[in-house]
């Protein structure tokens, strides 16, 4: 029977709410168990971040002695934010230690934060904080991004102008002329100074050579001024560009640079193969017989004798005679064993098409410099279609002449096959007759014209053209072209009867050799010794570089298994063995000398003579280099600031840690409290179902 009563709804007698707080505690207990079953897991805030480690880094290189950091030193600025601002704000976080980062002699920022990764592998590393001027003059390269650290990077100095003057470079030319004179270019830069002239000195060995007054251009650009000297023949010379110290200049560290011109060396060996006997071969050897930087052979057709063999005359010492008897060297150790090769007037019958691709080689493996020079060389039957023409620097087909034409707008004024220089040509070694561009522009166009000049068309890509001439009917041609292809070079010269230069000139002009020479020494310079020394860079005192040698064989193949005894001597101190790394502990002339042997056999030697502390680059630029820190910062994944808002570091670095850090997670099945609440929520159940009556 059905009953009801008030807040009593049963079949049994038992009331509603009873059984409904019995079926919850249930309900409860189980749910409890069933979420336990699947694995839930509790979210913590990350870990607290007191075993973190921050190093910061201060740049104690020279360029931080520099005082415009706030009326300080950059130095001086540097620590004050360490000590203040930043130590104060990690320690009370991360493990915090002050490192100092560069040398006296050179400031390695990369290396430096490397370095500290290395120092604290296996413990955590929150970030790097580098204080610097940003003046990197280390070799270390782009950070390793897969292991890098964030570096926080706080700029010190001064990023705008500065009381300066600054010999922002120097460089010497190649040799050029008959005494072997050399051309010495230095670029001056002065800022903060307003426009008042100044003096750059030129010094040799120390000894004052010449003085040149510079008056500064006002813009960005540097200032330059080109010395001409004659170095000594029979020693290294140190040439020295100095700009005195002006009044209230902040920094005279960077007032001076020095370059090393080496002693001429060995003569450069030229071999000269002519077509036919003429004036043009006779004046050309004798331009060249007269230089005593070369060593020069020659070959001459004359002719068939009666078994229609070509007969030759040959002008070379006895040794090397024979292996040109046939008119070209029997084999390629005998090519490769000179530095230079003339080609004059040749027909394309002179030489067979092995030849021609070994003089292909020539230039590209050996590293030589060719010289192909007539029309008849760079007509269809000369070198049109052979392996040599890829290496010259002009297309020899005029098929496409008329871009060349276009290139090179003829003066009205000019005359029929007079060469024309080009602004190419006008400080270039081979065209340059006088001091400046001006001078040897208007030496060439007081030569005599030419008798006649080959059609050559357009100019390769990467070839520099030196001279044209334009032809009576308006056309204008390429007369002299140069290019480097593989190690070599190679050059063409498209004019006729070069002798007119000498025989309708002054007697005093000697345009006509030193054309010539500069020519054949530029073509010689270039070429390798088959024993070679090469330094990764030029280190400064106390850096270190790679010293490789490369040791090839006769053919300039290269030599693998050839055992190099590589040793440093410093002026004309003792020597000293070195490996593969050269440390100089101090500046001045170092001769590196290399030695190599295959077993019990000389394979060659070669000297090469280093200037350590030419230039101070610690103070090249000394403003602060923002961009160097910037890529730092951005590279690691940090961020960079001035030393002026250098208190945000220590927030950049919360930040940083609270991104990278994860959520700490613990599992809840295995805490007591969760076995007492189901146990409870039992326990409960059962209390109350007991009480109330309820099996």
């Amino acid at each position: 029977v059905l009953q009801s009563h008030r807040g009593q709804d049963t079949v049994t007698g038992f009331p509603r709410t009873q059984r409904a707080v019995l079926i919850a505690l249930r309900a409860a207990a189980i749910l409890s168990l069933l979420v336990i079953l699947v694995g839930p897991k509790m979210l913590l805030p990350p870990a607290s971040p007191d075993r973190a480690v921050v190093p910061v880094l201060v740049d104690v290189s020279r360029s931080m002695r520099i005082a415009d950091a706030d009326g300080t030193t950059r130095l001086a600025r540097a620590k004050a934010i360490a000590q203040f601002d930043l130590v104060p704000a990690l320690s009370s976080k991360y493990e915090t230690s002050v490192i100092d980062a560069g040398t006296v002699t050179a400031s390695d920022l990369t290396g430096a934060v490397a370095a500290v990764r290395d120092r604290f592998r296996g413990r955590r590393v929150a970030g790097v904080v580098l204080i610097s001027d940003g003046d990197d003059t280390g070799h270390a390269g782009s950070a390793d991004r897969a292991n890098a650290v964030p570096v926080f990077a706080i700029g010190v100095g001064a990023a705008d102008v500065m009381r300066d003057r600054e010999v922002v470079g120097i460089a010497a030319g190649e040799q050029r002329l008959t005494d072997a004179s050399v051309d010495i270019d230095v670029a001056t830069t002065s800022a903060g100074l307003g426009q008042a002239p100044y003096d750059v000195k030129l010094f040799a060995n120390g000894a004052l050579v010449s003085t040149k007054r510079v008056t500064p251009s006002g813009d960005a650009s540097p200032d330059r001024v080109r010395f001409t000297v004659i170095p000594d023949a029979l020693k290294s010379t140190v040439y020295r560009a100095e700009i005195p110290a002006a009044t209230g200049e902040d920094i005279v560290e960077n007032n001076a640079r020095s370059v090393l011109v080496e002693a001429a060396g060995r003569k450069r060996r030229v071999l000269v193969i002519a077509g036919a006997p003429g004036f043009e071969h006779s004046f050309m050897m004798r331009a060249w017989a007269a230089d005593s930087g070369l060593d020069v052979d020659s070959i001459v057709r004359k002719g068939r004798n009666v078994d229609a063999r070509d007969t030759f005359v040959i002008q070379a010492p006895a040794d090397r005679a024979a292996s040109l008897a046939t008119g070209f060297p029997q084999r390629r150790e005998d090519l490769f064993s000179y530095d230079a090769l003339v080609l004059a007037n040749v027909d394309a019958d002179l030489f067979t098409r092995p030849q021609f691709a070994l003089v292909a080689d020539f230039v590209a493996v050996r590293g030589g410099g060719v010289l192909v020079a007539g029309s008849r060389s760079l007509s269809r039957g000369g070198v049109i279609g052979t392996a040599l023409e890829p290496v010259l620097p002009v297309e020899l087909d005029d098929r496409r002449a008329g871009v060349a034409r276009a290139s090179f707008a003829p003066d009205e004024r000019s005359t029929p096959n007079q060469l024309i220089v080009t602004a190419d040509g006008e400080s270039h070694p081979i065209m340059r007759l006088g001091a400046s561009g001006e001078e040897t522009r208007r030496k060439w166009a007081a030569l005599p014209a030419l008798a006649a000049i080959a059609p050559l068309g357009q100019p390769r890509p990467g070839a520099s053209v030196l001279g044209v001439a334009s032809t009576p009917d308006g056309g204008m041609f390429p007369i002299v072209a140069v290019q480097q292809y593989g190690q070599g070079r190679s050059m063409i010269f498209g004019g006729e009867a070069s002798w007119r230069w000498r025989m309708l000139a002054a007697s005093a002009d000697r345009s006509h050799e030193l054309f010539w020479r500069q020519a054949v020494r530029w073509l010689a310079t270039s070429a390798p010794d088959p024993v070679s020394i090469s330094l990764s860079h030029t280190p400064a005192p106390g850096d270190s570089a790679t010293i490789d040698v490369a040791v090839r064989d006769a053919a300039f193949s290269p030599v693998t298994d050839a055992q190099v005894a590589v040793t440093v001597a410093k002026g004309d101190g003792a020597a000293n063995p070195a490996g593969r790394v050269f440390t100089p502990p101090d500046a001045g002339v170092y001769r590196i000398h290399a030695e190599a042997t295959r077993g019990a056999k000389t394979a060659g030697s070669r000297d090469r003579m280093v200037l350590v502390g030419g230039s101070d680059p610690e103070f090249a630029d000394p403003r602060l280099n923002e961009g160097v820190l910037r890529r730092l910062a951005r590279e690691s994944g940090g961020r960079y600031v001035r030393a002026a808002d250098a208190s945000r570091v220590a927030s950049w670095v919360d930040e940083l840690v609270s991104a990278q850090l994860p959520p700490e997670t613990r599992d809840l099945w295995d805490r007591a409290w969760v076995f007492v609440l189901v146990a409870a929520l039992l326990c409960v159940e059962w209390t109350l179902r007991r009480r109330w009556g309820w099996r």
